[in-house]
């Protein structure tokens, strides 16, 4: 289980261990991939929860990405020189939402029209945890809860968190609960 920060994970049952990446998607690919350094990964899945905001109006609840941007890179740039930016990452198992992932805390409306362009929904550490994980051969499912509009009302996230983190903790009692002997 791999999250950006403790209150995100508070309600992920005993017994499963966290990896707590710290905030922006660097940090969660450094801390996502010494994590896997450490470990065999035969039949590892990691799975990576957190809060999410949401590009477009009416979307609320939980989400399993289908696929991961990484929105804060200039990718058509970067494919002028001739390299591959490797922006778009697929992710197994999903729901066919599309997350943009970024070091950018998104606020302002402009930013969020701008991205609802291409996605649904806005973290800071998704692509950073999808690429350590595709770096390592690990597969990797996205599991992110609405807790904001991505603009004027994120300023309010730190108040959000504890609501998303129960939703994510129920979700993962529900969906790995049983493999290690918990209770639903």
């Amino acid at each position: 289980m791999v999250s950006a920060i403790a209150g995100e994970a508070k309600y992920v049952p005993e017994g499963i261990p966290v990896v707590l990446t710290g905030v922006g998607k660097t940090a969660a690919a450094v801390a996502t991939a010494k994590a896997l350094a450490a470990r065999d990964t035969t039949d590892l899945v990691v799975l990576n929860i957190g809060t999410t905001g949401a590009l477009r109006d009416g979307l609320s609840g939980l989400y399993l990405p289908s696929e991961v941007v990484n929105h804060d890179i200039n990718a058509e740039a970067v494919r002028a020189i001739g390299l591959d930016p490797q922006e778009s990452l697929k992710i197994e198992g999903g729901d066919g939402t599309v997350l943009a992932s970024g070091d950018v805390f998104v606020t302002d409306p402009a930013v969020r029209e701008r991205l609802a362009e291409r996605a649904q929904l806005v973290d800071m550490e998704g692509y950073g945890v999808a690429f350590a994980c595709r770096e390592y051969g690990v597969p990797v499912r996205l599991v992110k809860h609405v807790s904001d509009t991505a603009d004027e009302a994120a300023m309010d996230w730190p108040a959000l968190v504890d609501a998303s983190a129960k939703v994510l903790g129920d979700w993962v009692r529900a969906q790995v609960g049983e493999d290690l002997g918990l209770a639903r």
